[in-house]
């Protein structure tokens, strides 16, 4: 891979990471134009390695945060007194909403690494996701905010998150949805939908950098790797900011639509067989 590639998909990955538009989807249709084998492990684990970037990034913006929940919860694990504060109860919720895409991720990994990296899945993904976001976004109460969130809630927003292991739907488009379907407000999904992703991509980047440290050396290469990571910190960071701004003042049509396009030109041009599915 050249740097140029690298900088396009660091950039790719920054944008869509927390857009409700599947950064993997985005991904997987960028390499397969540039010419990769989308189903190598090479490049599954350089999309999954990249994604680190924009974790950081997420971190670096939401340190303060960050920080308080995981002071809460240490402190309410060694003393009862403490687990009154409501940062003990929400650090517990998004530890019980990290762990089923852990376990999904883990159990069906071949499946994703392999039968699900096809246009044709991204493709389908993008359309039918974008009506569950649809229904979700029309009929939102939003009556309940960050305050009000529990360990049920995160838990079946992340059991829903496990959706997002299917390229095209979008791990951000699930969780959003998911608390939507909660009653929650737009932007207190999202910022749930942030605080979800930091264990699961972490995670998944890390496995992906142990277990393909020779594939990545002797396929895309660790120069672009890296260098497609530090880009994705730099955008994504940016791209958080925005989307908070952005969800406060508007629903989510602007990416419903934009996810039918995108969905229906990659239909047509694998019907067409412009491009192939792999």
């Amino acid at each position: 891979m050249t740097i140029w590639e690298a900088i396009l998909l660091g950039i790719i990955e920054g944008v869509t990471e927390f857009l409700p538009i599947s950064s993997t989807g985005h991904l997987t249709i960028t390499e397969k134009l540039l010419g990769y084998s989308i189903d190598h492990a090479d490049i599954t684990a350089f999309t999954a390695i990249i994604q680190v970037g924009a974790v950081l990034a997420t971190l670096l913006f939401f340190r303060r945060d960050i920080w308080r929940i995981g002071l809460a919860w240490l402190r309410g694990v060694g003393n009862k007194q403490q687990r009154a504060d409501p940062d003990y109860r929400f650090g517990w919720a998004i530890i019980l909403g990290s762990l089923p895409i852990g376990f999904i991720g883990l159990l069906f990994q071949h499946h994703i690494e392999t039968t699900l990296r096809s246009l044709w899945v991204v493709a389908i993904a993008l359309i039918v996701w974008s009506g569950v976001m649809w229904i979700a976004d029309k009929y939102a109460t939003q009556k309940r905010h960050e305050d009000g969130v529990t360990w049920k809630d995160t838990l079946f927003i992340g059991v829903v998150q496990c959706l997002a292991l299917i390229p095209g739907v979008s791990r951000s488009g699930a969780t959003m949805s998911a608390g939507l379907f909660r009653g929650f407000d737009r932007v207190t999904v999202t910022k749930l939908s942030f605080f979800l992703s930091i264990p699961a991509l972490l995670a998944a980047g890390a496995m992906q950098t142990v277990s393909n440290i020779d594939t990545i050396s002797t396929g895309v290469g660790w120069l672009p790797t890296i260098v497609a990571t530090l880009v994705s910190f730099a955008v994504a960071y940016v791209a958080v900011a925005w989307l908070l701004k952005f969800i406060a003042k508007h629903n989510y049509a602007v990416f419903i639509v934009y996810r039918l396009v995108l969905g229906s030109i990659i239909m047509v041009l694998l019907l067409t067989n412009t491009i192939s599915a792999t």
